[in-house]
C-alpha cells in the first residue's frame, strides 16, 4: 500500500478532465504536484483550486515536441527535487475513419500518446532505478486493449503503450520500481472535443459516449486508488466497456461482429 502524502507526482494533462479531477484528488492525499499541460492559464486554474495550491507547481509541456523531453525531464527533478510518481494522463483522440486519414494526423496521435508518453518516462525511469523508488502510471484506454472505428490511430497508440510498459514492468522485475497502466471507458470529459477530425481541426462536440459516461472525480478515485493499492493494470469503465474488454478477451469473433455495428 502507497501513501502519497507528501509524495511528489508530476502528471501530464492536468488542465481539463481526468488530469483535473486527479490534481484535485491528488492533493487532498497530500501529494505535492506538478501540473503539466499546454495550457498555462488553465493550469494556473487548477492549481489554485487544489488543496494547499502553495504546495503545487505548474509546468507547461506540449508532448507532440518529444525530442525536449528528456532535456525538460532532467531539469525538472533537478528543480523540484525527486519524483515518486509520474502520471502520463496527456492524450490526443481522433474522430475520423481511416481510409480519410492522412500519414500526418496519425503521426501526431502517435507522437502525443506514444512517442511523448516514452520520452518523458525514460529519463525520468533512470533516476528512479537510481534513487531505488518510483512508480510510473499510464493512462491509456480500454481501446488500448480493443479496436473500434474511428479510433484508428487512437487505438493503436493505447495498443502501443500497453506492449511497451507491460514489457518494461518485466525489465523491472528485479528492482523496487512499479508500473500501473489504467484503462478508462467513456469518461465525461473534453476529449471528443478536441479529439482531430480527418482534416485536421478539433471535433468540437462531446460525444453521445462521453456525455452518458463515468464522471471524471469517479475515475480520478479510482485511479488513486490503483496507485496507493499498486495495482498493474486497472479498468475504470461502465458496464457496456467493461463487456467489450471481456467479449474481446474471450470471444473475439462475437465482440467483432457486435462492434463492428455499434454507433460510436
Amino acid at each position: 500500500m502507497t501513501d502519497l502524502a507528501g509524495k511528489v507526482v508530476w502528471l501530464t494533462g492536468a488542465s481539463s478532465g481526468i488530469g483535473e479531477a486527479l490534481a484535485y484528488e491528488l492533493a487532498k492525499k497530500g501529494a505535492h504536484l506538478i501540473l503539466s499541460a499546454r495550457n498555462e492559464k488553465e493550469l494556473l486554474r487548477v492549481q489554485s483550486s487544489c488543496a494547499w495550491p502553495e504546495r503545487h507547481h505548474i509546468l507547461p509541456l506540449d508532448l507532440e515536441h518529444y525530442h525536449a523531453l528528456e532535456d525538460i525531464a532532467v531539469r525538472t527533478w533537478e528543480q523540484f527535487g525527486a519524483i515518486d510518481v509520474l502520471i502520463n494522463n496527456a492524450g490526443l483522440s481522433q474522430r475520423y475513419l481511416g481510409v480519410d486519414s492522412s500519414l500526418a494526423l496519425d503521426e501526431r496521435i502517435m507522437k502525443v500518446n506514444f512517442f511523448g508518453t516514452t520520452a518523458l518516462s525514460r529519463p525520468l525511469l533512470k533516476r528512479m532505478l537510481a534513487r531505488g523508488s518510483g512508480h510510473i502510471v499510464v493512462i491509456s484506454s480500454v481501446l488500448g486493449l480493443y479496436g473500434i472505428q474511428t479510433r484508428t490511430a487512437y487505438s493503436a497508440s493505447k495498443h502501443a503503450l500497453r506492449g511497451y510498459f507491460n514489457s518494461l514492468r518485466n525489465e523491472l522485475r528485479r528492482t523496487s520500481l512499479k508500473v500501473s497502466l489504467i484503462y478508462p471507458g467513456y469518461i465525461t470529459t473534453k476529449v471528443s472535443q478536441n479529439a482531430l477530425n480527418a482534416d485536421g481541426s478539433a471535433y468540437g462536440k462531446v460525444d453521445k459516449g462521453h456525455a452518458s459516461g463515468l464522471s471524471a472525480e469517479a475515475c480520478a478515485m479510482g485511479i488513486v486508488q490503483a496507485i496507493e493499492k499498486d495495482r498493474s493494470e486497472t479498468v475504470i469503465a461502465g458496464p457496456k466497456e467493461y463487456l467489450g474488454v471481456l467479449l474481446s478477451r474471450w470471444t473475439p469473433s462475437l465482440f467483432r461482429m457486435l462492434s463492428a455495428r455499434a454507433q460510436v
